[in-house]
Parts: C-alpha cells; structure tokens; sequence
C-alpha cells in the first residue's frame, strides 16, 4: 500500500490543505489548480461512477475477468481506471465487490492505489445503495437495519440519525465514501412497484425529518449521503427499471409533497441528491426524463432550491432513462441538464466516447464540465479523500458488526413492528398453551447478507424464545398441494405464523384455509403493509416491513411478548373492497395494553 507521503505526492501536494473541515469552497482555488492540469480524457473520466466485476482491484476471479471483458473491454478493476480514469466505482453484490468486510477494504485500497499511481491521478469515490431493509450491497457480518418504511413506522428521528451514523462509520471503514441513500419519495401509492418499503412513509413532513435526521448521521460520520429519487418517485405504478413511469402531480402537488423532503435534506446539508428516470409534465412538459431535464435539474433543483451539491444520475442502464434516446445521447444530455455523475452506463466505451466527442464538437463545453468536476472534487475533499484515500484491517475489525452496533439495530427494530389486528388478545402467545408452532409463508428471495429464507429465521428466532417452532416454506405463489400440505402440518400444531409477501389470491387462499382449521393464526407483512385489507378473518396480523433477520427477529420477539409493538403505520392501508376509503389510517397501531 503507498504511504501518506507518496499519496501526498500523487495529488501535487494539495491534501494537506484540503482537509474535510474546510467549508464547503475554501479550497477551489486549489482544486481548480488541479482541473487545469487534467487532459480533456481525464475531466470525462472523472464525470463516471461505474460498475466492474470482482473482489479484488488486480486480481478477480477468472469468470469476473471474463464479465469484465464482456461488458467494460477491460480485464480488472485498475484496467479500468488506466483506460478511462474514472472517478468513482460503484460496488454491487452481484459484481462479487462485497463479499466480506476485509475483503471489500482491500479492493477499496487497491482501487485507490490503482488510481493514485496515474499521472495526476485522484482518489476514487467509492459508492454503493445501502438502504438497509430490502436493499442493502454490504451484509453480515456488517450491522444491517431495519428499512425506511420500518424506520418511519418507528417515527424517531433519533433512531434514523443513529442508524445513518452506524452505517456511515462501517462503510468509512471499508472504504465506501459515498451511500445512496436515504430514499426521500413520498410512498403515496400502494401500487408502486419500485418505491413501496424503501420510502419512510407517506406523509411529506414525516419524511422529511427522517430524511434529514439520516442525513446528518451519515454525513456526521464521514460518509455523503445522496437523497433519491428528485424530483420525486413515490407515485408511480410502474418501475422505472422496465418503463417509463409518468408523475402526474401538479406543479403546487410537488410543492406540497414531493418537494418537502428534498428541501430538508438541502436544509441538512445533503451531499449528493440521485435523479429518478421519470416523466413529470408539470415540471418539464418535454417528455424527457427528469434525469434529463434542464428545467427539472438547472431550473429547479439548482436555481430554485439552491442546491449546489453533486447531482447523480440513477443507472444509465435503467428501461426509463433508455426509452426515448440511445446510450450514446443520454450521458451527453444529462451533462447539459445539469448532472455531474453519470452512474453505471450500460456500455461505459459508448458514454466515455459520447462525452468526449460531445466536447471535441463543440456541443458541450470544457468549461461545463470543469463545473461539475468541481463538485465532485469539493465532495472528495469534504470526505477528507486526499488524506487518508486508504483504510485498514485494524479499523474493519473496530468499526463493522460490533456488538454494540448490533444491538442498536436490535434496539431500533423493536421499536417499528406494527400491530394492527389483535383479536381477543391472541397476542402475546404463551409458552404454556401455544408452545408447537407451524411457521409457514412466503419465502422471497432474501435481501443482500441476511440469513433467510424468513420462514426459518422466524422459526429459530421463536425457538430461541422457548417455543418449539417449525418451518414449512410455501412461497409467493403455493400450488394446492402446497396449501392442502400446510392445513395438515397446522391440524399438529398449537399456532400458525404465516408470513404474507405483496399478498397473491394463492397467499390469500392459503392464509383463509388455515384459518378455518380453527388453529389460532397470525399473519406477519413482511414487505408491504397493504396485505393486511386482504385477510378480514386473521385472528392477528403484524407489520415488519421487510424479511431482513432484524426485523424477522424483532417481530418474533413482539410475537413471543419478549418485546412490545410500538410501530404505527406510516402509510395508510385502505379497504379492499373500497380503495377509497382507509381501513388503517396513518398512526394506527395497537398495543398489548389495549
């Protein structure tokens, strides 16, 4: 690893004056220094943050050699940064970049020296999408908590700066600088396929807070956080991944809810705001994307909310930024709408050249994208970059997973299961009279790091607790034969649990049939809220928001009486019979005590 003093040296002496507590502009004298000595190859580079496969920088496995080969041209990681000098790399699971704590500190030191060996070269800003809940890169043994919708049913802002700055330290640790998250839409549709549980809610105020409040523990420990998706996805029936989702929102509508959370987290501070690949025709009546919308990002981001942060784009490789222009136009576009990152383009040969070509014809100017350098360095400095671009195995093993971390997730998640059916007070079970459970349900794929299937964690978390638990599998679509298996397995049992998944009429069919076995019942939510309006007859119903182990754990322990339901719905569920009407609104949810 390259000591300080030849760090120093790679980045023409200026770290020492560019230290994370310097204000926000102080040293763009000498950052600009350094802009003017980059080669226009250089500056385009600097604009990129992409994917590459692999755990270490130099030497990945042979199949993600070939993946790279494939999709980049390139062998390695430092390949990579040689040929097209990019200055941020995002790390995914499926890349195979984060495999465990001490392996993803080595491929953040060899992705820093890889570029700190360049001439002129930089430091990389390393960035990854840990939301915690269902979407979360980095797993065990790394500290993993309760999702955004768990988090705004818990409702303390304390909660949600302490998981920022839990989560802030151990990504610092592993050398991950930048973090998209928190999301900041407003869950307003039920349907909303992309959006859903990574939202706090669906009260704009509400969401504000949480986002603000996460915002400042991230940041409080060393890491940017970036507010998504602006200017707004929570209304949305269609994942913007595979379409083209339309907002129809009126310009004083965005104001009133979209906005808001956006404006606290500028308020806060937020170091870096991801646009959303969606169309919004009262804010830009073009037909373009947000993502490459000059009125949406220059005129309102910039100009009317003040913002001047690091703008990143959300995947280039997404169906909704895709639909109208080829891969070759849209990077080119979102520089003119005012972007500065240009995350993950589906071929990084055709964006890079598209740019490059784009300034050498005179459609856009160096001078532009100086600007945006500009904020991407400021950012670099601000995370104290230039210093201290490496990190070490002794502060891993101090930082990721503590037992105190880990407890604090437990802590945190206990405080956002709902309770929202409890008749005649089936819950808690007792040991005594409930002691053989039957734990059966819906069993998605689990999110990145965590245990699963949720049936068998569920199950060892109430054995754990005295009971003598079973799991039987059915998943999100059970065939009769699986029902029909499930109502014999309950005939032996003294209570059901049953997990329900974005709820299907074979999950619905399954849920009534072991309910009119006359075994006491109780269904838990694990994505999504909103099943519960599908289940009239469940004796008890709970909501955890996502089917991460901190939360299956948690659920269990309220379930078991170890724990109380202190959780109230941050989104209001309606009737199923009447979506017009709310069965549970926002703030519902009982008690043991009532």
């Amino acid at each position: 690893m390259p000591s300080r003093r030849t760090v120093l040296a790679a980045t023409a002496g200026v770290a020492a004056s560019l230290a994370i507590s310097g204000t926000a502009h102080a040293n763009d004298k000498k950052l600009r220094s350094l802009i003017s000595r980059m080669t226009l190859e250089e500056k385009v580079g600097q604009l990129f943050v992409m994917r590459v496969y692999g755990h270490s920088a130099t030497a990945p496995d042979q199949a993600d050699i070939d993946a790279n080969l494939k999709e980049i041209g390139v062998r390695t990681a430092a390949e990579m940064i040689a040929r097209y000098r990019v200055g941020g790399i995002i790390y995914f699971t499926w890349a195979h970049n984060t495999r465990d704590p001490h392996q993803i500190a080595d491929l953040s030191n060899g992705i820093q020296k890889a570029s700190l060996r360049q001439p002129r070269g930089l430091p990389v800003l390393v960035s990854t999408d840990q939301e915690h809940g269902i979407v979360c890169r980095v797993g065990e043994p790394a500290t993993l908590f309760p999702g955004a919708m768990a988090i705004g049913a818990g409702g303390a802002r304390k909660d949600a700066r302490t998981l920022g700055r839990i989560a802030g330290q151990e990504l610092r640790a592993i050398g991950i600088r930048q973090n998209y998250s928190p999301v900041a839409d407003v869950n307003v549709n039920p349907a909303n396929p992309v959006i859903g549980v990574r939202s706090f809610g669906s009260e704009a105020d509400a969401v504000a807070g949480l986002v603000a409040a996460e915002v400042a523990g991230y940041q409080g420990a060393g890491v940017a956080a970036t507010a998504k998706h602006f200017p707004g996805h929570g209304d949305t029936a269609v994942d913007s991944h595979y379409g083209f989702p339309v907002i129809t929102h009126s310009r004083d509508l965005w104001e009133k809810l979209d906005a808001v959370p956006f404006r606290s987290a500028i308020r806060a501070g937020i170091d870096s705001i991801m646009t959303a690949h969606i169309q919004f025709p009262a804010l830009d009546n073009s037909g373009d994307p947000a993502t490459l919308s000059r009125p949406i990002l220059t005129g309102i981001l910039r100009g009317e909310l003040g913002y001047d942060g690091v703008v990143v784009t959300d995947s280039l490789g997404m169906e909704g930024v895709r639909t109208k222009y080829g891969d070759d136009r849209v990077p080119v576009l979102a520089l003119k709408a005012g972007v500065d990152q240009l995350l993950n383009p589906p071929s990084l040969d055709v964006a890079w050249n598209a740019v490059l070509k784009a300034v050498q014809g005179g459609e856009l100017a160096e001078a532009r994208l100086d600007e945006s350098i500009l904020r991407i360095l400021r950012l670099k400095a601000r995370l104290g970059l230039f210093e201290e671009p490496y990190v070490s195995h002794g502060g891993v093993t101090r930082t990721v997973g503590t037992p105190a971390h880990l407890a604090a997730a437990d802590r945190i998640a206990e405080r956002t299961t709902t309770l929202l059916v409890n008749e005649r007070r089936l819950l808690p079970l007792d040991r005594r009279t409930h002691r053989k459970l039957l734990v059966v349900g819906a069993d998605p794929a689990s999110p990145s790091g965590t245990t699963g299937p949720p049936t068998g964690v569920l199950a060892a978390a109430l054995t754990e607790l005295g009971f003598t638990a079973t799991a039987l599998p059915t998943g999100t679509a059970p065939s009769a034969a699986t029902v029909a298996q499930a109502v014999a397995a309950a005939q032996d049992a003294d209570a059901v649990i049953v997990g329900t998944y974005n709820i299907t009429a074979a999950q619905k069919t399954l849920v009534e049939q072991l309910v009119a076995t006359g075994r006491p019942v109780v269904a838990v939510a694990i994505r999504n809220p909103y099943d519960v309006a599908q289940l009239p007859t469940v004796p008890a119903y709970l909501a955890s928001y996502s089917w991460t182990d901190v939360e299956l754990r948690a659920a269990a322990r309220v379930i078991a009486g170890k724990a109380a339901p202190r959780g109230r719905l941050p989104v209001p569920v309606q009737r199923a019979d009447d979506p017009a009407k709310v069965l549970y609104p926002v703030g519902y949810g009982l008690s043991y005590g009532r």
